[in-house]
């Protein structure tokens, strides 16, 4: 089911299932991307239990092998609607028998989405209903059309809101974590945006040091900001060539290389308490005119 919002002149639309924004407008402007199966058939996935890819798509949890693909299940998974207005949708996932043969925990994930004139608001609550801690990581995987305005595509860029580390790690087969890095050509807290850039897989900031990233058309162009809340990894990924940048929140990322743990004890792993609820947020933010 897709449930449509409005607020004023801005738009969004937003699918039960995966609890996935399926379309944003705001300036006038559509600016999620386009979910075209040629490309991308996703346009802002959630990304749970877990973030990125699992060593040979497997985890281990309570001394058991079990299957586990890129980014988790919710993506696919049919959330249920909690409540929901003219301007906002509250969604929610709880475990199930088919959830909890590949992932043993009690939880509850909701998300809520609140469109205003120029953010789209969107917040997330984690909750261990269950009687030991949670493994969790979350993210968020939005795209967002590329070009954004009539610049140039080789006009774009991502700013980051502080200087990050000019070097990312490399990615490695099968989607894994690799210890080696590989160089970033960032000039200051500016990134320019080029297909090569991509040519070796997604660009993974690990524990960034910035809470926001700003995704602009030109000097003085149209931009879209993500600004997130306990969220400390940052990436950005594309397909060389594809009309389309991702930029995403991550509190995890994916298995480092050879990793064959436990999935409480892979890194970046968060543990939730016992009947305990953590809470993440992130905005998506447009201005008609970047303000540098």
């Amino acid at each position: 089911m897709q449930i449509a919002l409005e607020n004023g002149p801005a738009r969004a639309v937003v699918a039960t299932t995966g609890g996935e924004l399926h379309a944003w407008r705001a300036g006038g402007r559509d600016l999620l991307w386009t979910r075209d199966p040629a490309w991308w058939a996703k346009s802002s996935p959630v990304l749970f239990p877990i973030v990125g890819w699992t060593n040979q798509g497997r985890i281990r949890a309570d001394g058991k092998v079990r299957p586990m693909g890129v980014h988790g299940f919710a993506a696919a998974s049919e959330f249920t609607v909690e409540a929901r207005d003219a301007a906002s949708v509250s969604l929610v996932l709880t475990d199930n028998e088919a959830t909890r043969e590949v992932y043993p925990y009690p939880f509850a994930l909701r998300v809520t989405y609140r469109l205003e004139e120029h953010r789209l608001a969107v917040r997330f609550a984690v909750e261990n209903a269950g009687s030991r801690p949670l493994p969790y990581a979350l993210g968020l995987h939005p795209a967002f059309r590329w070009p954004l305005a009539e610049a140039a595509r080789a006009d774009h860029a991502i700013v980051f809101e502080k200087p990050e580390a000019p070097e990312v790690p490399v990615i490695a087969p099968g989607g894994l974590i690799s210890p080696a890095r590989r160089p970033v050509p960032l000039d200051g807290r500016r990134l320019a945006l080029t297909d090569a850039l991509f040519a070796a897989d997604a660009l993974c900031f690990l524990d960034a040091r910035s809470r926001s990233f700003r995704f602009v058309a030109g000097d003085r162009g149209p931009s879209i900001a993500l600004e997130a809340e306990d969220f400390p990894h940052l990436a950005l990924w594309t397909k060389p060539g594809a009309p389309y940048i991702s930029m995403e929140v991550w509190t995890g990322y994916g298995d480092p290389e050879g990793y064959v743990g436990e999935l409480v004890d892979k890194p970046g792993m968060r543990l939730l308490a016992a009947g305990a609820k953590a809470e993440h947020a992130v905005d998506f933010v447009y201005r008609e005119v970047d303000e540098g």
